[in-house]
């Protein structure tokens, strides 16, 4: 049976939406958080597939948090390996880390419900099924994007919103396992500087989660469904 390795960067940002994509696909799924004592010496290149969630901190944030370099390094071999690999905001600064490329604070919060504009190539990949769908952002880092990889999306906030490399490589800086999990809460408790910087407000968020997040999750299944299904191993 296939393995799925979650890698959580904080317990609050786990797989969400696409759990069930994923074990319908035929994994079984295991998670390890960062300040797991085991998280040091653990294999990347093994599992089946590795899905990197999001968190608060920053890429370049090295000494506040030493455990990154030790991912980027072990990520970075994953992906030499050509290694089935999936990235979500935070996720996918790290795989853009891992790729050589430079990751750093963007000019503007982006917080929120709001479509991303699919370019030809994402029109041509599974990303084709988020076109049009307001998928929830929440990141303030961007980085360039790294060599060899393909842009698929973008905002009009944010360039890079999403990268591919190949079929076993998929970098998403949104959010489209968010709709219903109700982890989102913690998500907004203490973040109304961070949510203000946006020009935006908790209720806000919560009035758009309970009426848009539904809909975000179903495209956003199927779009991974459709990209776990053409994975090369």
């Amino acid at each position: 049976m296939k393995r799925a390795l979650v890698i959580r960067h904080t317990p609050y940002e786990g797989i969400a939406a696409f759990r069930r994509p994923v074990e319908e696909a035929g994994y079984v799924i295991d998670r390890i958080d960062v300040t797991d004592p085991a998280f040091p010496t653990l294999d990347m290149c093994s599992p089946d597939l590795v899905v990197m969630m999001g968190g608060p901190m920053g890429v370049y944030e090295r000494e506040a948090y030493p455990w990154i370099a030790h991912e980027i390094e072990r990520l970075a071999d994953r992906i030499a390996a050509d290694r089935p690999t999936l990235g979500v905001c935070l996720g996918s600064q790290m795989i853009a880390a891992a790729m050589g490329s430079h990751v750093y604070p963007g000019p503007v919060k982006e917080v929120g419900f709001a479509p991303i504009s699919i370019n030809a190539a994402g029109l041509d990949s599974p990303l084709r099924h988020l076109d049009g769908v307001p998928v929830l952002h929440w990141h303030g880092d961007t980085f360039d994007l790294p060599d060899g990889a393909e842009l698929l999306a973008s905002s009009d906030k944010y360039v890079h919103q999403a990268f591919r490399r190949g079929a076993n490589l998929l970098a998403l800086q949104c959010h489209p396992e968010m709709g219903e999990d109700p982890r989102i809460e913690a998500w907004l408790e203490n973040s109304d500087d961070y949510l203000a910087e946006a020009g935006t407000h908790a209720d806000a968020i919560r009035a758009d989660y309970c009426t848009q997040g539904p809909v975000t999750i179903t495209y956003g299944r199927t779009m991974i469904t459709e990209w776990l299904a053409g994975i090369r191993n």
